[in-house]
């Protein structure tokens, strides 16, 4: 396995790749100064809604998302889904795949990103995170997280580098689970909820502000009422970023994430849902962008081309 460093170009196209889980600083986050955070040492963390968990974990809930550019370039792809385990209760696998696949820089620089994260329970916590990345021509890495949510504690290894311990002080979600975690949490206009989400070598806690509503059109599923989250990061993780994300999820039962917007060092990313599908939100499911419901290709894809 080729594991040259990363090139700063590498970062910025892995941070390209991955802008949508920005809700749960998988890109290199810092806090901005000039921001101040929407919330006092009163805000408590945010609970998930049981009636909303058979929504986003119904057990094949699939997403497909084209990544944009500022000036509306398409630089990549990004794939998610969520399943249940076979033969196991309440355990679920949550499978997420960034790409530059028919994006303008993908024969200049390929990225390929798998990320397979398990989780499980009432508050469908991590139990076991990997990461196979390759990016560029000669680089290739993975990564693999085991958590001990009990013992309160995170087993990490790189390759076959040396397996590295990390003491949490509480229970904590990664950084795909936080993603549908905070998604199935109570929105309350103006209010702002903590999520713990381990990244950079410990438990932090995402503080996720609830902005308002906004009705977005031209989405894939028409003109939708939509719920606005932005959530702020105050720590380094593993792709670079600067500045605010916004989030917007459909305002329902279903809150299907349409659209996400991130600020990066030179300009911002744009990522927008272009397929939907899932049994359990009727009214959405198999809903895909007119320009790729041509010729045999898979609308969602979770391997390479």
């Amino acid at each position: 396995m080729n594991n040259t460093k990363r090139t700063d170009r590498g970062v910025l196209f892995g941070a390209v790749a991955l802008s949508l889980f920005i809700v749960a600083s998988i890109c290199q986050a810092q806090s901005n100064p000039d921001k101040k955070a929407e919330s006092d040492a009163s805000v408590g963390f945010g609970k998930i809604i049981p009636e909303l968990i058979p929504y986003a974990y119904g057990g094949n809930e699939k997403l497909r998302f084209d990544v944009s550019y500022t000036g509306g370039f398409k630089i990549g792809e990004i794939h998610m889904e969520v399943k249940s385990i076979k033969d196991q209760s309440e355990h679920f696998v949550i499978r997420s795949r960034a790409t530059t696949d028919n994006g303008l820089f993908s024969a200049l620089y390929p990225v390929n990103d798998l990320h397979v994260t398990k989780v499980q329970g009432p508050e469908r916590l991590p139990y076991h995170y990997e990461v196979w990345t390759e990016e560029g021509y000669n680089y290739q890495a993975h990564r693999e997280y085991t958590f001990d949510q009990r013992k309160k504690k995170v087993y990490y290894q790189k390759n076959d580098g040396p397996l590295k311990t990390y003491q949490l002080e509480d229970t904590t979600q990664n950084e795909f689970s936080s993603f549908f975690a905070s998604r199935l949490m109570e929105f309350k206009i103006g209010q702002s909820f903590l999520v713990p989400t381990f990244a950079d070598k410990k438990r932090n806690e995402v503080l996720v502000n609830v902005k308002g509503h906004e009705q977005l059109e031209d989405t894939l599923f028409g003109t939708v009422d939509t719920t606005v989250i932005e959530p702020i990061m105050k720590f380094e993780g593993i792709y670079d970023k600067r500045g605010d994300t916004v989030i917007w999820y459909t305002n329902d039962v279903c809150r299907v994430p349409v659209k996400l917007n991130s600020k990066i060092v030179i300009g911002s990313l744009t990522a927008v849902l272009v397929a939907y599908s899932n049994p359990s939100c009727g009214e959405y499911d198999g809903m895909v962008k007119e320009k790729y419901q041509e010729g045999n290709n898979e609308v969602f894809r979770f391997t390479k081309n």
